[in-house]
C-alpha cells in the first residue's frame, strides 16, 4: 500500500525497534499516533518527528488492558480519520530458568507480548474491516521460530504471535478482504535498551546475544511489508538462515541455541540481583528512552556476526560427520556449505 500520508499506529515506540519505525515513518510523511508507558519519552519522539515533517500525537497506553487499547485506536480515528498500519511493538520478558521466575511474571510477559498483540489485531481490524483496507504488522521474534533457554514466556508468546498472524490471514483470506494484510516480522537480536530493563533471575547480567543488528535494520523492514505486503519476513541473512535449518535440522539447532544462549546472553563477569525489571511499569532511566541499547557500532557488530557465523558453521558442519547415515554426506555437505556462504555474507 501507499505509505506517504497514511495514520500509522504504534505500540511501544518510546524506545528501540518502536522508536526507529517511527522516525522511518516520519521521513515519509505519515500521521502518527505513538504508544508507550513512557510519556515524557513520547513527548520527545512527538517533537522529532514532527520536525521530520510528520504530524503526530502520544497516546499513553498499556497495551495488557483491552479497553487503553480500545481508546488508543478511538484516538487514532478522532485525530487523523482511519487508521492504515497498525504495529503491534510492545513487548517485555525475563530471563530466568523455567522453574525459577515467579508464574506473576510469566503471566505478565503473556498478558503484554500474547494478550496486547490480540488487543492491538482486534482494535485494528475492527476499524480496517470498515475501512476495507488496512495492515497490520506483528513484531515476534526468530525466538517464535528457535525458542531459546531461560526467556520461556517470550518464545511462547512469539511462536503464538506468528500462530495469530496465520490465524487472521486465513479468516481474511476466507471473507475475501483481498485489502486487508497481516504481517508478521521476525527479528534476531537487535541492539536496543531491552537488556538493561529486563526482568531477570539467572544472578547474571544479560547481554545482547551475537550477531546483533540495528533497530532501525528491523524497522526498514517493517516498512518493506507495509509497501510491499509479505507474509512473514526474518530479518538479516543470518535470523533467515536460522528460520531455514531450524525446519531442516531442528535437534541440532535447538541444541545449538541453548549453548549459545547459556555462553553469550548472560554474562560470565557480570552478575545481576533479581529483578522484575520493567515488567510492571516503565524504566524511569532516560537512557532507556532511546533507538539504540549500545550493543552495536560498526565493528562490533562485524565482530560478532563473525564469532555467530563461527558457531553455527562448526555446529552445522558437524552435522556432516554425525548424520551420515539419515541425510547423507553431500547433501548435508552441501547445505553445510550453502549455510557457511550465507553467514559469512550476513548483513
Amino acid at each position: 500500500m501507499r505509505i506517504r500520508n497514511s495514520v500509522v499506529v504504534i505500540t511501544g515506540a518510546a524506545s528501540g525497534i518502536g522508536r526507529a519505525t517511527a522516525l522511518r515513518f516520519a521521513r515519509r510523511h505519515v500521521d502518527l499516533v505513538l504508544a508507550s508507558r513512557r510519556v515524557e519519552a513520547l513527548e520527545s519522539l512527538v517533537s522529532e518527528c514532527t520536525a521530520l515533517g510528520s504530524r503526530a500525537i502520544a497516546v499513553p497506553t498499556d497495551t495488557s488492558e483491552y479497553d487503553a487499547v480500545q481508546e488508543l485506536a478511538s484516538r487514532a480515528v478522532e485525530e487523523f480519520g482511519r487508521i492504515d498500519v497498525w504495529v503491534n511493538n510492545a513487548a517485555v520478558s525475563f530471563f530466568s530458568p523455567f522453574l525459577d521466575v515467579p508464574m506473576r511474571d510469566f503471566q505478565r510477559v503473556i498478558d503484554v507480548n500474547l494478550m496486547g498483540y490480540v488487543h492491538g489485531a482486534r482494535a485494528a481490524l475492527e476499524r480496517m474491516q470498515d475501512q476495507g483496507a488496512g495492515v497490520l504488522v506483528n513484531v515476534a521474534s526468530i525466538v517464535g521460530e528457535v525458542p531459546q533457554p531461560y526467556t520461556s514466556a517470550y518464545s511462547v508468546s512469539k511462536a503464538a504471535v506468528r500462530a495469530l498472524g496465520v490465524s487472521l490471514r486465513s479468516e481474511l483470506t476466507l471473507d475475501r478482504k483481498k485489502r486487508i494484510h497481516v504481517c508478521t516480522v521476525l527479528p534476531p537480536t537487535i541492539d536496543t535498551p531491552f537488556f538493561d530493563h529486563v526482568a531477570n533471575y539467572t544472578g547474571r547480567r544479560a547481554v545482547a546475544m551475537p550477531p546483533v543488528y540495528s533497530a532501525d535494520r528491523v524497522a526498514k523492514a517493517i516498512l518493506g511489508v507495509v509497501d510491499s505486503p509479505t507474509r512473514e519476513v526474518a530479518v538479516g541473512r543470518i535470523g533467515r538462515s536460522m528460520v531455514r535449518q531450524h525446519r531442516l535440522m531442528p535437534g541440532r539447532l535447538e541444541k545449538l541455541m541453548a549453548h549459545q544462549v547459556e555462553n553469550t546472553h548472560l554474562s560470565k563477569k557480570e552478575s545481576a540481583e533479581d529483578s522484575t525489571g520493567n515488567l510492571y511499569g516503565p524504566s524511569l532511566d532516560p537512557v532507556n528512552a532511546r533507538v539504540s541499547g549500545g550493543w552495536g557500532g560498526r565493528r562490533r557488530t562485524v565482530q560478532r556476526t563473525v564469532v555467530g557465523s563461527a558457531l553455527l558453521g562448526t555446529a552445522l558442519g558437524a552435522l556432516v560427520f554425525a548424520e551420515p547415515l539419515k541425510t547423507g554426506v553431500p547433501v548435508l555437505a552441501g547445505r553445510a556449505a550453502n549455510l557457511g556462504r550465507e553467514l559469512l555474507g550476513a548483513d
